[in-house]
């Protein structure tokens, strides 16, 4: 990672699973499908090799739904599900931070965009 730009750390509730990822964070996205409304996702999109894992990837468990495109992951302990996996429009590896499990992030500026995934 590079040391020219911010690295967030973040991690699920009791800490099983805890990460860094490198970044600005310029908008989020909430979006209204089941999944991410019931879970109150705010979601920032890097590339995944922005992301880096602090503990073992074996800790964590994962959820798939819908077309089964995008690992969830979630801590089998306390539930708390700080980022998922997929590939964006054109393949690439992405990252869907959910910007809750940044507990140092002031979240009171960000700009939210509303996204109609329940129509996906």
């Amino acid at each position: 990672m590079s040391t020219h730009t911010v690295i967030h750390k973040g991690s699920c509730h009791c800490g099983r699973i805890a990460f860094e990822v490198e970044g600005e964070i310029e908008q989020v996205i909430e979006c209204n499908c089941s999944h991410c409304s019931r879970k109150g996702y705010l979601l920032w999109f890097v590339a995944k090799q922005q992301l880096r894992l602090v503990t073992p990837e074996a800790d964590m468990a994962t959820y798939r739904f819908n077309k089964h495109v995008i690992d969830h992951h979630f801590c089998p302990v306390c539930g708390c599900a700080p980022f998922g996996f997929g590939k964006d429009l054109s393949g690439k590896e992405t990252a869907a931070i959910n910007v809750r499990c940044l507990p140092e992030l002031d979240r009171s500026g960000l700009k939210v965009v509303q996204v109609d995934g329940r129509s996906f």
